[in-house]
């Protein structure tokens, strides 16, 4: 999957190319908002930074929206919540905040490009798209990654931030072993240093609040996996 990155910040770029790199993806980093406007397609997604210096983002992704339905995820500072939801209004399909971890931007893009394919085959066949839904694990658990929400047995869960992103980090690939150090640069900082008992903290709340949908195992000396808990079989 081909990346277009534009984020004026070098530190923060680089991180997030070489994290995209050791993903499979490929990356191509532009610091401004006229070079992104100036880039020659074809790319898959665009992963915008608000704070350019020669021009708003919310501009850059007005004029990329303009030109067709590439999707867009907008990465930014910027904690205001009119930010955000002018940004979605202009076209972009989603918004990470930082400080991010780069699972955190993997999964978003995963989500975005599951939402957008149907969009996309519909508009090829002239047929109006399937609004996007939440994602369901098992019969009892809905992660809805548009609108950063759970559900359990059609009720919302109540969780923390880091909650989240760790239940949804999780959740993008069930039954898979995840190391500490994979779990904490994507929920925490791709930079983070010192101690993970943060980590089993937030596990355990996540054991906690969805007992019976999920559970979490903690592989002693590696991470954990989440396995999603299946309906009993019929009698």
């Amino acid at each position: 999957m081909h990346v277009l990155l534009v984020e004026d910040d070098e530190p923060v770029a680089q991180s997030l190319r070489r994290g995209l790199i050791r993903y499979g993806f490929e990356v191509d980093w532009v610091s401004t908002g006229a070079a992104a406007l100036a880039h020659p397609e074809p790319y898959d997604v665009v992963l915008l930074d608000l704070g350019l210096p020669d021009t708003d983002g919310l501009d850059v992704c007005k004029a990329l929206r303009g030109r067709g339905d590439v999707p867009i995820i907008v990465i930014s500072a910027r904690s205001d919540e009119t930010d955000r939801v002018v940004g979605l209004e202009l076209g972009a399909d989603d918004y990470v905040s930082k400080p991010f971890g780069v699972r955190e931007v993997i999964a978003r893009i995963r989500a975005v490009m599951r939402r957008t394919q149907p969009r996309t085959e519909a508009a090829a066949n002239g047929a109006a798209p399937a609004p996007p839904g939440p994602d369901r694990y098992g019969s009892r658990l809905t992660v809805d990654r548009k609108a950063a929400r759970v559900r359990l047995d059609g009720e919302e869960v109540a969780l923390a931030p880091k909650e989240y992103d760790l239940l949804a980090f999780l959740t993008e690939e069930p039954g898979a072993l995840m190391s500490r150090e994979q779990i904490m640069e994507a929920v925490w900082d791709a930079n983070w240093f010192g101690p993970t008992k943060t980590l089993d903290v937030h596990v355990a709340a996540l054991r906690r609040k969805l007992t019976g949908a999920i559970m979490i195992e903690a592989v002693r000396g590696v991470g954990f996996r989440l396995e999603i808990v299946q309906d009993p079989e019929p009698s």
